[in-house]
């Protein structure tokens, strides 16, 4: 269990701070949703987490350097008939050549990832996959 802790700061912005580390972070609403858009949007920050997510913890536990790995989320919002994320479209980049195993493994990790479990149905969630095109000499450099 982990606790967060989230203060109102006023002017649509609130901090929150993580219990166990004691990490702050602070969101500010969207200009589009009468805040000044200074900071991350709660919905920024549910685009941060799929992205997040989805690199690193499979490729850590079998030793594979992914250092340089990139995830990019384009956060599509949509107002009617509520206003909602309706689209997180991802991209992730990979540096070092990986083989066919080590591709597909990532892939399932990337696509079973708990926030991408966590999300509804309705919001549409591609992902696109970008390799190293170098030939691999094993599952990763």
């Amino acid at each position: 269990m982990v606790e967060i802790t989230v203060t109102y700061e006023g002017d649509l912005r609130c901090r929150a701070v993580h219990g166990p580390s004691g990490a702050e972070l602070v969101t500010d609403a969207p200009v589009d949703n009468h805040g000044r858009g200074e900071s991350f949007s709660p919905t920024d920050l549910v685009a941060t987490a799929l992205g997040t997510c989805m690199l690193g913890i499979t490729a850590a536990k079998r030793g594979w350097d992914l250092r340089g790995a990139t995830v990019t989320i384009v956060k599509e919002m949509v107002a009617d008939p509520e206003r909602r994320i309706a689209r997180l479209v991802a991209r992730i980049r990979t540096p070092g050549p990986l083989d066919e195993r080590a591709r597909a493994v990532l892939e399932r990790a990337a696509l079973g990832c708990p926030v991408q479990q966590s999300l509804p149905e309705r919001v549409d969630r591609p992902v696109t996959f970008e390799w190293d095109t170098a030939p691999a000499d094993g599952p990763a450099h």
